[in-house]
């Protein structure tokens, strides 16, 4: 089976991950900061890493300030984790319906869905398509929420020249194996903001503080836990993993626009499909490869590829569709837009090492199912 996405993992990888094995630390050491730093350089904005993606949106939520009585407002075509993480907190979750052609968060029906009770506004940047932060921003402001950008699919992206990472108050990301670049299992929260990135460092590491202490007499030795928190903290030797992956981020780009370029030019004139678009001043690093399959066809096509060892997927399924939701009172019809793009989206295998012959068969073995 071909798979949707895979990682890549290459010798320099392996020599950094065994000579972490090989140091006096494991957890937290040296190479968390050396992480950290490394991906500050990329995203514009000091950074704190955590475990996961799904550690990285509490972790925002905490920063923000999220707790019961709070509206968080997100988009339902993400992973469940962008709403769950602030969920989580005690937040109410309002979604707001996706742009037709992006598939992000349309700033208009944020406009329409904050209130002054919103604390939050919770954008995702799509199969690697950053969101309009320009206009979340606008938003933002005008209630003084906190614009969070879940960006799990687009480290790496820029708008205008500027990162992903720099674009919102906080940002998190996703370090999967799927994902741009991996560590594993890993993420990161970078804030533009020094008051949101200390709260986020400190809700990491189970809300311990050493500076700004109440009690200032005890010893060296001492710390406070002012605040509750959980123990995030991404290990050493997962750090040293990411940097060396950092470091062919740039060559990982590349690969993904060489080969996002290519099933642009393949599938142009195949009927009953639309393929994704890119807005001008972006320049993302694709995560997904997301077509819509037109005329009700979706799930045969989706059957079919798989039956012929090609790992499609879909991405995802709106979040207030899940019983966790429909269980508050959410309901199916509430986001048309977002459904309807649901019912067509199609994930084609993307990933660094695909080959261009793997990709021809992917589009031949689609082109012949669509009666191209």
């Amino acid at each position: 089976m071909l798979p949707y996405g895979r990682q890549s993992i290459d010798p320099s990888d392996v020599e950094a991950v065994v000579a972490a094995l090989g140091s006096d630390w494991l957890t937290t050491g040296p190479r968390v900061a050396q992480f950290e730093a490394d991906i500050e350089a990329v995203v514009g904005a000091p950074a704190v890493t955590v475990t996961n993606g799904t550690t990285a949106l509490h972790t925002a939520y905490a920063a923000a300030g999220v707790t019961a009585g709070d509206e968080v407002v997100t988009t339902p075509m993400t992973f469940v984790a962008t709403a769950s993480a602030a969920a989580m907190h005690g937040a109410t979750i309002v979604f707001a319906d996706i742009e037709d052609d992006t598939a992000n968060i349309d700033p208009a029906a944020v406009e329409a869905a904050v209130t002054s009770r919103t604390r939050a506004i919770g954008a995702v940047d799509y199969a690697g398509h950053p969101a309009d932060y320009d206009a979340l921003r606008k938003v933002s402001e005008s209630v003084g929420a906190v614009l969070i950008g879940d960006a799990a699919h687009s480290i790496g992206s820029t708008v205008h020249g500027r990162p992903v990472g720099s674009l919102a108050d906080l940002t998190t990301f996703s370090f999967f194996p799927t994902k741009n670049m991996t560590t594993a299992e890993g993420g990161a929260v970078s804030s533009i903001r020094p008051d949101l990135l200390k709260r986020a460092r400190t809700f990491r590491t189970i809300g311990v503080v050493r500076d700004d202490l109440r009690h200032t007499d005890e010893g060296p030795w001492y710390y406070e836990v002012q605040s509750f928190g959980e123990n995030y903290r991404l290990p050493d030797v997962l750090c040293a993993l990411g940097s060396s992956q950092l470091k062919r981020l740039a060559a990982f780009k590349a690969r993904r626009q060489q080969l996002t370029a290519r099933y642009d030019e393949l599938l142009a004139d195949v009927p009953g499909l639309r393929l994704p678009i890119q807005r001008e001043g972006v320049d993302p690093l694709r995560h997904l490869y997301p077509v819509r399959v037109l005329d009700g066809r979706r799930r045969e096509v989706f059957e079919r590829m798989r039956a012929a060892g090609i790992g499609v997927q879909v991405n995802y399924i709106p979040v207030h569709w899940h019983p966790v939701f429909t269980d508050l009172g959410y309901r199916r019809g509430m986001c048309p837009v977002a459904e309807t793009f649901y019912a067509e989206q199609l994930s084609l295998p993307l990933f660094v090492d695909l080959s261009d012959t793997d990709q021809d068969r992917v589009v031949e073995t689609l082109r012949n199912i669509l009666g191209s």
